[in-house]
C-alpha cells in the first residue's frame, strides 16, 4: 500500500554528453521527453490558439451585449457577468484536459478534510463555502488556473465568483484584459497610494448588501484569491526575497518567497464581518527538483504544445477563522502571515522529501474517503464549454429573425 502511493520523482541528473567537446548535457524533463514531434507541435499550437481565441472572443462578445444592463440594472449586470466568468472557467478546465492533462491531487488538515470528497464519477468535490479568501504561494503562471477549477469542483459551483487581484498592465491584452474588467478583476500598480482606493471601491461593491423581494439581507457569493508573494518563484524574486529577509532580520523561506503583508491585511480588514473563513492552498508540482524553480519547467508552450504538462499538481489545504487572525495592528499580522508562511515552507519540504503532503487525517474524513484524493482537471460532462455560445448564438438568432420580419415588412409595404 505503501509503495503504491509513493511518488515516482523522475531523475533530473543531466544525460552524459557522447565525448568531452560535446558541451553541458541537457537536463531530463520530470514529464518525459516531448510526446510529439514538430509538425504535431504546430498543429497542437495552432488547435489550441484556435480554440482560445474563439471561445474568449465569443465570451467578450457576451459580455458586450450584456454591457447596456449596467444602466438598466446593476445586479442584473454583475449577474450577467458572472456568467460570463463561469465561461471562461470552463474554457480553462475544457483547455487544460484536452491538452494539458494532469493528476490533481488533493489532502488538507482536519480544519477542511470534510469539505473534500471523492464523486462516483472519478471527480472531487469541495463544499468550501459561498465567500472566503483564498491564499497561495505563487509557482508557476497557470497556479490561478488550478485553483479556478477549483470554483468548477466546488458545491455550489463558484468558478462564476472568483476575483483575483492582478498587476495592471494584463488589462491591456487585447480582449483578454477587457474581460477581465468586465469579470471585477481588481488591477493593481504594485503602489499601495495608488492602489488603496481601488481596492477600497472593488471590495466595497464585494460587501455590499442586497435585499431579496421578501426582505431577506443577503450578500453576493465571492472567492477573493490573493498571492501575498506578489509574484511566482523565480530566481529574481527568491534574490528579492533574501534581501529583504535580511533588511528585516528574518529567515528567507527555503522553498517560497517572503509574503507582503500589506494588501492582504487592507482586504481582510476590508471584508471584515462579511467573510468567515481564510482558506490556504500550498501548491506544489510534481518534478520542481529542490532549489529548482517551476516557471521554467512548466512553461505554457511545455504544457499545452509539446505535451510535458506537470504529471501532477498537488494541493495542501488549511482554513484559518477571520476572527482569530490579529488584524487590527499590521506589524502582528505581518508575523502572522510570515508564520503561516514559514509552515507552509515546511510542507515544501516535506513534498520535496518525500513526494507527498501530508495526508488528511483519518479520524475527520468520512468514511470510504481516501487521504489524498486524485482526480483530473475536467468538466464533468464533455462539451460543457458550448455553453459558451449559448447567449452569441441566441443573440444571433433575435437578430436574424429581426432582420427576416423587417425585411418581410419592407417587401409588404413596397
Amino acid at each position: 500500500m505503501t509503495a503504491d502511493l509513493r511518488q515516482r520523482v523522475p531523475s533530473l541528473r543531466p544525460v552524459e554528453a557522447s565525448s568531452p567537446d560535446a558541451g553541458p548535457a541537457p537536463t531530463a524533463h520530470p514529464s518525459g521527453r516531448e510526446k510529439h514531434g514538430r509538425l504535431v507541435q504546430i498543429l497542437r499550437g495552432v488547435s489550441v490558439a484556435v480554440y482560445f481565441v474563439t471561445c474568449a472572443t465569443a465570451i467578450h462578445a457576451t459580455q458586450l451585449i450584456g454591457a447596456p444592463l449596467y444602466w438598466i440594472n446593476r445586479e442584473l449586470f454583475y449577474g450577467y457577468m458572472s456568467l460570463t466568468k463561469q465561461s471562461f472557467g470552463l474554457l480553462i478546465t475544457t483547455m487544460t484536459h484536452w491538452w494539458g492533462p494532469t493528476t490533481i491531487r488533493i489532502s488538507g488538515d482536519a480544519s477542511v478534510a470534510d469539505e473534500m470528497r471523492k464523486t462516483e464519477d472519478g471527480l472531487v468535490e469541495f463544499s468550501f463555502p459561498e465567500r472566503m479568501v483564498m491564499i497561495a504561494n505563487h509557482q508557476i503562471y497557470t497556479d490561478w488556473l488550478y485553483l479556478w477549477w477549483v470554483g468548477y469542483a466546488n458545491s455550489p459551483k463558484m468558478h462564476g465568483s472568483l476575483y483575483i487581484i492582478l498587476k495592471e498592465s494584463l488589462k491591456y491584452i487585447p480582449i483578454v484584459g477587457p474581460g477581465m474588467m468586465f469579470y471585477g478583476f481588481i488591477f493593481m500598480s504594485r503602489k499601495m497610494a495608488v492602489d488603496q482606493p481601488r481596492l477600497a471601491y472593488r471590495l466595497g461593491k464585494l460587501k455590499k448588501q442586497h435585499t431579496a423581494p421578501e426582505g431577506r439581507k443577503y450578500l453576493d457569493p465571492m472567492w477573493l484569491l490573493l498571492f501575498p508573494e506578489g509574484t511566482n518563484a523565480s530566481q529574481n524574486g527568491k534574490n528579492r526575497s533574501a534581501k529583504w529577509a535580511e533588511k528585516i532580520g528574518v529567515k528567507n523561506p527555503d522553498h517560497m518567497l517572503l509574503p507582503r503583508s500589506t494588501g492582504c491585511y487592507f482586504c481582510l480588514n476590508e471584508l471584515k464581518g462579511t467573510v468567515d473563513y481564510v482558506y490556504d492552498c500550498t501548491v506544489a508540482y510534481e518534478g520542481v527538483a529542490r532549489g529548482k524553480f517551476g516557471e521554467v519547467i512548466f512553461t505554457l508552450g511545455g504544457t499545452y504544445i509539446r505535451g510535458q504538462p506537470p504529471k501532477s499538481v498537488n494541493f495542501y489545504w488549511r482554513r484559518f477563522r477571520l476572527d482569530d487572525i490579529p488584524l487590527s495592528n499590521l506589524d502582528e499580522f505581518d508575523v502572522w502571515l510570515r508564520e503561516r508562511w514559514y509552515e507552509k515552507d515546511a510542507l515544501m519540504e516535506q513534498y520535496i522529501t518525500t513526494g507527498r503532503f501530508p495526508p488528511s487525517p483519518a479520524e475527520v474524513l468520512t468514511k470510504g474517503q481516501e487521504a489524498f484524493l486524485e482526480t483530473e482537471v475536467r468538466t464533468r460532462y464533455p462539451f460543457e464549454f458550448l455553453q459558451i455560445f449559448t447567449v452569441l448564438g441566441a443573440f444571433g438568432l433575435m437578430v436574424n429573425l429581426a432582420l427576416k420580419v423587417w425585411n418581410r415588412f419592407l417587401s409588404v409595404v413596397s
